[in-house]
């Protein structure tokens, strides 16, 4: 039986039709953009400036596809009550259209913790600081009489008596309270008896509370945000160089001594979801 012979275009036309949709598979899997977990960090108070910073990288990983997972790096004494309310419920927004897991290095405490538990999952270092839930506020001062200055009500200086003030921070406490017993659900496995007292526990102890889920490395934290969008093949990118933000002192959270040392205290008097560990006693002022 003779066969056909076999030309050289026609072997050149073969591997062509072979060769060209590889090609074009390869192009067109490159074109794509590779998945991504975005990281947004937070290492510092929750106040007006860390706020917008944070608002624009949850922005940004809701507006952009390739970010298909999110995890939060928290280490923070916590903040100002507008501004973490702010960047929780955007962080609510965000978990409803992407896996967001959390992931504590040394401290989450008040609202850095009520941040947390807007997500998905909470991971701590065993050491970690974790909790700290309820408020705290300057009180206003008692009214009295400037013989020079007028006003049209008798709190229109003070904002509000006190005794309102005292039930505002109750009202607060008690959202904060409903936001850890809807973010944690089951896994809790105390009441508002022991999270309202304001404790700090490490992060042993808050895995076997439920108040967080499990012990474990920011690693730990993009395999767990990677798993719950089911990436296998994705990088990790972090969302403040993403998004164009720059480095902003110009809002400092904390006072400062005579010499110019952060103290744990806020420079302006207002409500606050905020931890303030005492001073040794030779730094008290």
């Amino acid at each position: 039986m003779k066969f056909p012979e076999l030309k050289w275009e026609h072997v050149q036309r073969g591997l062509l039709w072979i060769v060209l949709p590889l090609l074009l598979g390869v192009f067109a899997a490159s074109a794509i953009p590779k998945p991504v977990v975005g990281i947004i960090r937070l290492e510092d108070a929750i106040y007006s400036y860390t706020a917008n910073d944070l608002l624009a990288q949850i922005d940004y990983a809701r507006k952009h596809p390739e970010i298909r997972a999110v995890v939060l790096v928290l280490n923070s004494p916590g903040g100002t009550v507008v501004d973490t309310e702010a960047v929780y419920l955007e962080l609510e927004r965000l978990r409803d259209e992407k896996p967001l897991v959390a992931s504590v290095n040394g401290m989450a405490a008040s609202g850095a913790y009520y941040l947390a538990v807007g997500t998905d999952y909470i991971y701590a270092k065993p050491t970690s600081e974790v909790g700290n839930v309820g408020v705290i506020g300057y009180l206003p001062p008692t009214p009295f009489i400037y013989e020079d200055l007028i006003s049209t009500g008798p709190y229109k200086l003070w904002g509000s008596p006190r005794d309102a003030y005292l039930r505002e921070i109750e009202m607060i406490k008690e959202v904060f309270y409903e936001a850890v017993d809807l973010g944690r659900g089951d896994a809790l496995k105390v009441g508002p008896e022991v999270i309202l007292r304001g404790q700090l526990w490490t992060g042993a102890a808050a895995v076997d509370m439920g108040i967080i889920d499990a012990i474990g490395t920011e690693s730990d934290a993009v395999a767990k945000a990677a798993e719950m969008a089911h990436l296998r093949n994705y990088e990790t990118a972090d969302l403040y160089d993403l998004a164009g933000l720059q480095v902003d002192l110009a809002g400092l959270f904390f006072q400062t001594d005579s010499e110019g040392l952060s103290l744990p205290y806020p420079r302006q008097p207002g409500l606050y979801l905020l931890f303030i560990p005492p001073l040794p006693s030779a730094a008290q002022p």
